[in-house]
């Protein structure tokens, strides 16, 4: 595939958009999980960048097509969110990559709320043998019962993850077995890797997004 294009992913009896782009042939397969803005530009572009890095890419809509540029329209679409239809679109996201039990390794990346699908798909499937998070954690059962390790991004200041927060889920991680790998971006703040944010800080987020690149090739082989 040259380029990126919108499919439909087939979710009980709904449809809803998926952002697929990379190497149809690539072993390396990624499933990017937007933040509370919806499947935006940012999103998009990110995973474009990742498919020309040797990546094949799926990106899936968890809010039903719906987006927001403001703070007070992303707040009131997160709130509204249906959790169990977003739940069941990325695990369908990853199945359609491989079975529940498949030999296909799987990395699943999550922008500030997608980071808890990142972290959470990998307790419900397998396949997901890498967790990549940016500014964002997760706590529970999801934590603790799955094995992947886990690449953290994190700002220096952030309202939304506090430094507490932030060291209590790298704790859960190493207390539960887990590989994790934690990173702090000095003058940075949440949303520093998204270019369409005031808070973008791109020497922050190029240096982020070649750990990430990194991490991935190591762990999906």
């Amino acid at each position: 595939m040259v380029g990126g294009k919108f499919q439909e992913l087939s979710v009980g009896a709904e449809s809803v958009r998926l952002y697929v782009c990379g190497d149809d042939v690539a072993s390396r397969h990624v499933v990017v999980f937007h933040p509370w803005w919806g499947l935006n530009d940012d999103v998009i572009a990110y995973a474009d960048r990742l498919g020309a890095a040797g990546f094949s890419v799926l990106a899936p809509d968890l809010v039903r097509g719906h987006t927001a540029s403001t703070v007070a329209e992303a707040e009131r679409l997160a709130e509204s969110r249906d959790e169990a239809h977003a739940d069941a679109v990325a695990l369908a996201a990853i199945d359609r990559i491989a079975p529940p039990a498949g030999p296909i390794r799987i990395g699943a990346v999550g922008f500030s709320m997608g980071a808890a699908w990142a972290i959470w798909c990998a307790a419900k499937r397998t396949a997901v043998a890498a967790s990549v998070v940016y500014y964002g954690t997760l706590q529970g059962a999801s934590v603790t019962r799955a094995t992947a390790p886990v690449l953290g991004h994190f700002a220096e200041t952030d309202p939304y993850e506090s430094d507490e927060a932030v060291l209590a889920f790298e704790r859960t991680l190493l207390e539960a077995g887990r590989r994790a790998v934690i990173r702090r971006y000095p003058g940075t703040g949440h949303w520093f890797a998204e270019p369409s944010r005031d808070a973008w800080r791109p020497e922050a987020a190029e240096l982020a997004f070649g750990r990430t690149v990194e991490f991935l090739r190591e762990l999906l082989g």
